[in-house]
């Protein structure tokens, strides 16, 4: 268990953004949970029982808000440095790395995204990455659609998943 942790929360347009923070080893905030919540206790259930947090804190503003605030001003890149730390299984834990190389308005669907982890057979297994993600944003579980080009699901609901996806076409750097 993590002993302690830091939340704070940021009004985004497609509502307010909670980031959940613990230190991490260079001094710096890993992110442990994110999403388009005010309440901080639905993000903590979704940190795996080995992370997750015995005491957490309001703070006024953690530095990784500017992050959050940058990219929804159109800095979409801004968020691919943000440290994160999540555990679970091998593959998960390798799903959620792939996850954060899915190019920023060019979405994948699970299909593919299965294929990208390298495991093309492994459709539902990646859409479980997916679904047990609990770092939104930062790990853009919103860049990965149905087979048939729908939304498919997000916990943050659709119509988050539908602004991020538009929001990051309309600001993506154009691929070479």
């Amino acid at each position: 268990m993590t002993p302690s942790a830091r939340f704070a929360t940021v009004a985004t347009p497609p509502g307010p953004f909670t980031v959940v923070v613990t230190p991490g080893p260079d001094g710096g905030d890993l992110v442990l949970a994110a999403g388009w919540t005010d309440d901080v206790s639905e993000l903590l259930p979704v940190v795996h029982r080995a992370l997750r947090p015995t005491w957490v804190e309001r703070a006024e503003r953690l530095p990784v808000l500017d992050v959050v605030e940058a990219h929804a001003a159109g800095e979409i890149g801004a968020i691919d440095a943000v440290p994160v730390r999540q555990r679970s299984g091998p593959f998960l834990e390798d799903a959620w790395e792939v996850l954060r190389t899915v190019p920023a308005g060019q979405p994948d669907t699970y299909t593919e995204f299965a294929a990208r982890c390298g495991r093309p057979s492994a459709v539902r297994a990646a859409a479980n990455a997916c679904a047990r993600n609990a770092a939104a944003l930062f790990v853009p579980c919103h860049r990965v659609l149905g087979s048939d080009g729908g939304l498919g699901g997000f916990r943050w609901g659709t119509p988050v998943k539908r602004w991020l996806l538009d929001h990051e076409a309309q600001h993506a750097p154009v691929p070479a």
